[in-house]
């Protein structure tokens, strides 16, 4: 099943993808809730429902009349692993390894996106006017689908949802102002992720995907999730240890070789080009890029 989060006439509801169509799950069914967290608040017993309904219900809507938002719209948290592939610590510059000790990371290195950097996965992600360094990094999403605590790796899939495709989109000289890297990671539309969440049911090994990053249609970045350093299971029972992880959480799962902050001349995202990340199985997001104005407020 894939489950979506979708826009139409001013609606904001959750569906299902079938085909070029979408089941609109409320509609279908009014006990499954319209918001995404609350639905899978539901566990195991509202996300058959919503299979049930995703196969019987009749299309809410054809694909092309209606807006795909973000699945989750507010992830609870959005938890990112750092230096999760060894290509990627290798792109690094030696002199850089060697301030954090010139060899791949012994536990999970993990920084935080806030909830309001997600955003839909064919949104505009917007390059600060405060900076010229903007990044990609192409990742596989986990979403969480069950409140746990302590968990074990043995259990760690028992907790997933499903996956889905993100950017980590990142704006290199905010991440370089201070070790915990969140005020380059976190700025505003700089998560896209999508289309989808694509029930685990539907993924044989999501430790074997190849994912792919181009910028109009220029291939930047190509691997595969069976090259990370700590698995989604290691992950899991890490971040778990340390505190509660609740339906809607997504796990960042870390990016490979590629990004442009390493690459000669440093082919940082402008205005006007267009950013896509695929992944076998998950489909693919794809956002244009466009200049926050800067606009400043206080509701």
């Amino acid at each position: 099943m894939r489950l979506v989060t979708f826009t139409k006439d001013g609606s904001t509801r959750t569906g299902a993808l079938r085909a070029d169509e979408v089941v609109d799950l409320n509609a279908t069914d009014a006990s499954i809730p319209a918001e995404m967290v609350a639905l899978l608040e539901g566990g195991e017993a509202m996300l058959a429902k919503a299979a049930q309904a995703a196969q019987t219900g009749q299309a809410g809507a054809n694909i092309q009349d209606i807006k795909l938002e973000s699945p989750v719209l507010r992830p609870p948290k959005i938890l990112a692993v750092g230096v999760n592939y060894e290509a990627h610590f290798l792109e690094i510059p030696e002199d850089t390894r060697k301030k954090v000790g010139g060899k791949l990371p012994e536990s999970p290195i993990i920084f935080n996106k806030q909830s309001t950097s997600a955003t839909g996965p064919y949104d505009p992600v917007f390059r600060p006017i405060e900076s010229n360094e903007l990044d990609y990094e192409a990742e596989l999403g986990v979403v969480i689908g069950k409140t746990c605590r302590r968990v074990s790796k043995e259990q760690a899939f028992d907790v997933i949802a499903g996956y889905t495709v993100v950017n980590d989109v990142t704006v290199r000289d905010w991440q370089r102002k201070g070790p915990t890297m969140t005020m380059g990671k976190s700025w505003n539309s700089h998560c896209p992720m999508g289309p989808a969440i694509v029930t685990k049911d539907e993924i044989d090994d999501p430790e074997d995907l190849r994912v792919v990053l181009t910028v109009d249609g220029d291939e930047r970045q190509n691997f595969n999730t069976k090259d990370m350093v700590f698995g989604i299971a290691a992950q899991i029972e890490f971040l778990s240890t340390a505190f509660t992880l609740v339906p809607g959480d997504v796990i960042v799962t870390g990016t490979s070789a590629g990004v442009a902050t390493f690459m000669p001349g440093q082919p940082y995202l402008r205005e006007g080009q267009s950013c896509r990340v695929e992944i076998d199985n998950l489909g693919y997001i794809e956002n244009k890029i466009a200049l926050d104005e800067g606009e400043s407020f206080i509701r």
